[in-house]
């Protein structure tokens, strides 16, 4: 074989070599607009739950210490009439212990029959059970609140313990909505849209309902915000909250508790101003009429009028 033809095949042979021994590398692709979508979609739907989870403790919290506000608050007065009943038995106390038997002595030589004087020995006496019976009852009645107060407390404790967990978990969201908006930036060139304001004619509805929706309609283009009601950004349950609040009516911030609180309705029922729930309660949207609903999407997005049926509706609501 000639030197030449040596030289060739030993440098075939290098290649392969070189070839089995060099480590495979795998172009992999950008994703995807539509890949991207779908990873912003399915974050943005595990991130709205946490967010309801988060509006729902807090609207425990401030239930809570209503409650109790109003507890502490009926306790005053007991407290007083406790303490005004255990003064009159004391003075009542004090006045027999003064009198003793010379006020027993003198009974027996003031004129009067035998029947006067067992009733004026006996008056002290009922008035003294009287007043022991009263603080008797009262001592119930607040040993009682006694009770519900410290079931009040220690739910609250339970509850303030949760909100700092929650504190953490406000904290964590933050950290993967960064996440989302680079997505988000990555696929459409911006972290946030906005379609702008409305500016078409908002239908005439009549009633509460009709300040509602008035409401809801001139939300719309503000920024979605999560745990916010308004003005200047909502969440889901925050725009629907918000809107019925200009109405004159009282929504907790939580997509759950709105569904518990309204009256369930049928689809074929559903008029302006009722609420529409979505994804196994964790959204909520207001309907407007014509088969349109207004509402805060999610992050990176705006209030905006949408079909009714943008995802499958899970029950709907009419505010009571």
């Amino acid at each position: 074989m000639s030197p030449v033809r040596i030289l060739l095949r030993a440098i075939a042979v290098a290649g392969i070599t070189a070839g089995l021994i060099a480590p495979a590398t795998v172009a992999r692709a950008a994703p995807s607009q539509a890949e991207l979508t779908q990873q912003i979609n399915k974050k943005s739907t595990e991130l709205e739950k946490t967010v309801e989870s988060y509006n729902k403790l807090k609207e425990e919290i401030k239930a809570t210490q209503a409650a109790s506000a109003d507890l502490t608050k009926r306790m005053a007065p007991l407290e007083q009439q406790v303490n005004a009943a255990r003064a009159q038995v004391g003075d009542l106390a004090a006045t027999a212990y003064k009198s003793g038997n010379l006020h027993t002595a003198r009974a027996l030589l003031e004129k009067g029959s035998t029947t006067d004087l067992l009733s004026r020995l006996g008056t002290l006496d009922l008035l003294a059970r009287d007043r022991g019976k009263q603080v008797a009852g009262f001592d119930q009645a607040q040993q009682k609140y006694l009770a519900q107060k410290s079931q009040l407390d220690t739910t609250l404790a339970r509850q303030t313990a949760q909100a700092k967990q929650m504190d953490a978990g406000k904290k964590k969201i933050e950290a993967e909505l960064s996440k989302l908006y680079d997505m988000r930036t990555a696929a459409y060139g911006s972290a946030t849209s906005s379609s702008g304001g409305y500016t078409g004619k908002i239908p005439a509805v009549s009633g509460q309902a009709g300040v509602a929706v008035r409401y809801a309609y001139n939300a719309i283009g503000k920024p979605y915000d999560w745990g916010a009601e308004g003005p200047n950004g909502y969440d889901c349950s925050g725009l629907t909250l918000a809107a019925w609040r200009a109405a004159g009516k009282s929504l907790p911030h939580n997509a759950e508790m709105q569904f518990n609180q309204t009256s369930r309705i049928s689809r074929s029922s559903l008029a302006a101003g009722d609420l529409v729930f979505y994804s196994n309660l964790g959204h909520v949207a207001l309907y407007v009429g014509g088969g349109k609903v207004i509402h805060a999407p999610t992050f990176g997005e705006s209030v905006k009028l949408a079909d009714v049926d943008m995802m499958s509706p899970y029950g709907y609501g009419r505010v009571r």
